[in-house]
């Protein structure tokens, strides 16, 4: 049950600029609520889906932040809106954010999963951003709006949300924290800061005969009748069989994903949908079957899974979501978890050598509070009934 970040050290961002000065802005000399820049006024300006992903991509954004992402979501419930910010003078692309708006029982909701989208650095972007967002919301007589950022830890724009009158949220979308495993070094390196076990599960697959292929369409049915089985054995929540299809049908011909399956002997025994966006990689949809577990398919299945992300050029694999309890003395872990599903599910993540990441709290701006305090008990409810992640 698989996300990966954008460190708020001082990384070596991609600084070439994406040019916009082919598109024609949104609001035609519309200025953003926002400082002058050192380098020109900021304004609303329209992107195309290549122009868009190019810039997300250069900054290390999420693949939720993705043009394809918000057109697969809006094939289930959602309206996928992109806001993009560019500077007057240059045509630079400055910022981005993607938002998914939903109605709720009561009222609308606005998302930003895991956005805006900007050098880290560049306050005055990120308070056009923020400013913009709020507006754009407002104007649309919406309950609340979310945003989860993709930042690890401290941000340096993060009391800028405080700032807006944005309010920390109580619930998440998306998991607060994960396990990402870089891809950088060479196949042994990455073996050998895995944990001993989990070496040995990898090999013992293989030298059992166990073997994993890439999946086509036509496997999806086969896939889904294994993500049921999990659901009815160790109680997670799972999407209906469109949604798999509509990833797969979005993903793959872009080459942003792959169906990884694990057979013994002509028969499947697990399975699992990675995607890939600029240089990240996510384990977003696994499943197993009960039948010769002994042979530890989804150690195998993950190391491929990894394996095919460093081929295309990833430097890391992030195993979305493990309890957030994670990062506490083992002991102290068990204790909180028990025995059962999220204890197995941070054992077998945290044998994989990764390092735990804790991303930065979602947050809200609410435009009206009764029915965000009627909305938010209900809509959980909802999503947790329809299962999933993403």
């Amino acid at each position: 049950m698989g996300l990966g970040l954008v460190s708020t050290r001082e990384t070596d961002y991609n600084r070439e600029a994406v040019s916009t000065s082919h598109y024609t802005p949104l609001l035609k000399g519309a200025q953003v609520p926002s400082h002058n820049s050192e380098t020109g006024q900021l304004e609303i300006i329209d992107l195309g889906p290549d122009v868009w992903d190019e810039f997300v991509v250069s900054r290390g954004g999420h693949l939720l932040q993705a043009w394809g992402w918000g057109d697969f979501k809006s094939r289930f419930g959602w309206l996928a809106h992109r806001l993009a910010l560019g500077d007057q003078k240059s045509g630079e692309v400055r910022g981005a954010a993607q938002v998914l708006v939903r109605r709720l029982p009561l009222g609308s909701m606005a998302y930003v999963p895991k956005g805006p989208v900007a050098d880290p650095r560049d306050r005055d972007t990120w308070t056009g951003l923020f400013r913009t967002l709020l507006d754009w919301c407002r104007q649309r007589h919406l309950t609340f709006l979310k945003v989860e950022p993709d930042w690890e830890g401290e941000h340096p724009q993060a009391q800028l949300f405080e700032q807006e009158g944005y309010r920390v949220s109580a619930r998440g979308i998306q998991p607060a924290t994960t396990i990402v495993v870089g891809l950088e070094e060479d196949e042994d390196d990455i073996l050998k800061q895995m944990k001993s076990k989990t070496r040995y599960n990898i090999r013992l697959a293989e030298r059992k005969g166990v073997t994993v292929r890439e999946g086509e369409e036509g496997d999806l049915p086969l896939f889904y009748h294994l993500m049921k089985e999990t659901r009815d054995r160790d109680e997670f929540g799972i999407h209906g069989k469109e949604y798999y299809l509509q990833a797969w049908r979005t993903f793959v011909p872009l080459d942003r994903a792959r169906l990884f399956l694990a057979y013994y002997r002509d028969e499947l025994l697990a399975g699992l949908m990675a995607f890939a966006f600029g240089s990240r990689a996510y384990y977003l949809y696994g499943a197993s079957s009960d039948r010769h577990r002994n042979l530890m398919p989804n150690h195998l299945l993950q190391w491929r899974a990894m394996l095919w992300a460093k081929g295309r050029g990833c430097t890391s694999y992030d195993l979305w979501g493990i309890p957030d309890e994670a990062g506490r003395e083992e002991e102290d872990m068990e204790e909180v978890l028990g025995r059962g599903g999220l204890w197995g599910v941070y054992r077998f993540k945290q044998g994989f050598g990764g390092r735990v990441v804790r991303h930065s709290p979602s947050y809200d701006f609410v435009y009206s509070p009764l029915l965000y305090w009627m909305g938010t008990r209900v809509y959980p409810r909802i999503r947790g009934a329809r299962g999933g992640r993403g």
